[in-house]
């Protein structure tokens, strides 16, 4: 259920109708401070509410992050104990997306 960084930027280095999507489940504060380009946002606490829009186009899939990994792998659970297999988080979140990836995403 949990991809590396490194493949998560290739996936969306790929045309938009090839890729997955990329949903960032942090609060605003913690959007405010970084963020992954080509992201879109829906906080945790919003997921059930958010589901039929989150699960439109399970042939694409969906990379779910937040700061370390925890919150993410739990959305993507969440995603797929509704019937959207082809959710993941990535591994490490975006603090390992920093480190591994872009490091001009600031760290916090």
């Amino acid at each position: 259920m949990e991809i590396q960084a490194a493949a998560v930027a290739e996936w969306i280095s790929r045309p938009a109708a090839d890729r997955p999507r990329l949903v960032d489940c942090r609060e605003a504060d913690e959007l405010a401070i970084c963020k992954i380009d080509g992201h879109e946002w829906v906080p945790l606490g919003d997921f059930p509410k958010a589901l039929a829009g989150l699960t439109t186009d399970s042939a694409r899939g969906v990379v779910i992050y937040c700061h370390h990994g925890m919150r993410s792998l739990r959305a993507a659970g969440f995603l797929r104990s509704q019937g959207f297999e082809n959710a993941f988080s990535l591994a490490g979140g975006i603090d390992a997306w920093s480190r591994t990836v872009d490091e001009d995403v600031p760290r916090y």
